[in-house]
């Protein structure tokens, strides 16, 4: 048990070493950090929305293809 103890004492004084470390090693302030981020989650967003669309079109006109009767010779 003591074991147990010894390693979550040490696990957690790891944790908090790297926190302090990240926070004092971060290339920006939290709010430049924060604004990025949503910058990027957009971007990404907007890229998703343009890929479905196009792909919901392309499917659209194959369906209507399929759909569309055939003529027989």
């Amino acid at each position: 048990m003591q074991r147990f103890f010894s390693f979550v004492a040490g696990a957690m004084c790891g944790a908090a070493l790297g926190a302090v470390a990240a926070l004092l090693l971060a290339p920006m302030s939290g709010r430049d950090l924060q604004e990025q981020s949503h910058a990027r989650a957009e971007q990404i967003a907007a890229e998703v929305r343009k890929a479905y669309e196009d792909k919901q079109a392309e499917l659209k006109a194959q369906l209507e293809a399929l759909k569309a009767p055939r003529l027989v010779d």
